[in-house]
């Protein structure tokens, strides 16, 4: 009896042990990279993807000899994964209304090393084109498969939006699309997970709107950015005096990031975590003003002002990857980006204010409060401030050289304009309003000892 049971436990093993190649090979996979073009043409939209054989999970592709995928019976399992994981769930839209499923006109095989991707024409010439040899040694879960799908569609001067519903792919899916537009443009996307639907041309005020609500979410996102503006907020009871403070701050991080985006900051790796360390140390050094200060703060808009170029720049790493959905609106979404940081600081400002106004005046004395809480921003940004600088030294800094110093100046004599600009603005507003300008306390919290 002991030895039946032995008999059957070794027999299971065995069936087990041939059964985990087909097992892990339905595995998901990790990282998963689609290729895709994406081409209006006359009344025909065509759309070129190469997708790794081993994400088709569920599809019994033909085998041969040790696991080589038989070419020359796999088409119609091709056109079934293609059909399955493909164009079902690379949904198109035509000005806003949604196409049909399109017809798989073609299903290749690659081999990994092929690089007809590399243009659009190459690529449709490679899947139009006859099959791999039927006696290629080809392993399927390294193979690739290229699909043609086809739109009919009313005009190719259309505004099309595509949303790559292909998430389930791998646990980590990357997909690069580029767009060739009737005039010969190319326009590339390079798109994480679901994105939702991408405008591949966006008409400018979809783009404003699009980036007005990024902006609005990256501030409220942001935890230094958000410390930075209750550092502001510390020393004043009401709103009114924050205008001042905040449009100050609101320009210096504009100028910045305009002139981020159109390729004027430094490109250096070290350059990233340089201004991140500065962010830090902003916060830092506003905490302690407000712990060792005592006064009205009357100049603090030119130090938000200062700080607001370097957190211009911290933005402006934000916008790395979502400039691509600008289209040919790069000003405009910019402007509405910082539109939305605006928005979003208006409303923090809108819930600080009325926080600490309550905070001072029914929990703790307004110095004694004001020390308390820039005591525990101080504390975080102090430590955000000694690991950044950590991982700055890591970066070699270059040494300054001609280059360097042209670059340099052109930034602090841009910087210097725009500050006298303010400061002119700054000096009107006092003649037109002399009274509030020689009552600055009138609009300030009242700061005891």
């Amino acid at each position: 009896m002991v030895s039946r049971t032995r008999a059957l436990l070794c027999v299971a093993s065995l069936l087990l042990a041939a059964q985990a190649p087909r097992l892990t090979a339905h595995e998901i996979p990790t990282d998963v990279r689609v290729l895709a073009f994406v081409k209006p043409e006359g009344s025909t939209l065509r759309l070129l993807v190469r997708v790794p054989l081993i994400a088709m999970r569920d599809i019994d592709f033909p085998r041969r000899g040790a696991g080589f995928i038989d070419i020359a019976r796999a088409e119609p399992a091709l056109r079934d994964a293609a059909r399955v994981w493909i164009a079902d769930n690379l949904i198109v839209y035509e000005e806003d209304a949604r196409l049909a499923t399109p017809a798989v006109v073609a299903a290749r095989v690659a081999l990994p090393s092929d690089r007809s991707f590399g243009s659009f024409e190459r690529a449709l010439a490679h899947v139009t084109g006859p099959r791999l040899p039927d006696d290629v040694s080809l392993y399927w879960e390294q193979g690739m498969l290229d699909v043609l799908l086809e739109h009919p569609i009313r005009s190719d001067r259309s505004r099309f939006s595509l949303h790559p519903a292909i998430a389930r792919l791998g646990l980590q899916v990357t997909t690069t699309v580029r767009v060739v537009l009737p005039e010969g443009t190319v326009r590339a996307f390079e798109l994480h997970g679901d994105p939702g639907i991408v405008r591949l041309d966006p008409r400018w005020h979809q783009a404003a709107l699009q980036f007005v609500g990024l902006g609005f979410r990256h501030i409220l996102d942001g935890v230094d950015h958000l410390l930075f503006l209750l550092c502001l907020v510390i020393p004043f009871r009401r709103l009114r005096p924050l205008i001042l403070v905040v449009t100050a701050f609101t320009v210096a991080h504009s100028v910045t990031l305009i002139s981020a985006a159109y390729g004027l900051a430094p490109g250096g790796l070290w350059f990233p975590p340089l201004v991140e360390t500065l962010i830090a140390a902003s916060i830092l050094y506003m905490a302690l003003e407000n712990i060792v200060s005592k006064g009205a703060w009357a100049q603090r808009w030119a130090i938000a002002f200062g700080f607001g170029l370097v957190h211009g720049f911290g933005f402006s790493f934000a916008l790395t990857e979502t400039m691509q959905f600008a289209g040919e609106h790069l000003l405009a979404s910019l402007v509405a980006f910082n539109v939305g940081v605006e928005l979003g600081q208006v409303l923090v400002l809108a819930l600080l204010v009325p926080a600490l106004q309550a905070l001072f005046r029914f929990v703790v004395a307004e110095r004694m409060g004001t020390i308390l809480v820039s005591a525990f921003v101080a504390h975080t940004a102090w430590h955000w401030t000694v690991e950044r600088w950590t991982a700055l030294r890591q970066f070699p800094i270059p040494r300054p050289d001609a280059a360097f110093y042209a670059v340099f100046f052109r930034w602090m004599t841009g910087a210097i304009l725009v500050f006298m600009l303010f400061q002119l603005a700054h000096l009107l507003r006092g003649r037109l309003f002399p009274q509030q300008a020689e009552h600055p306390d009138r609009h300030h919290g009242q700061v005891g000892d």
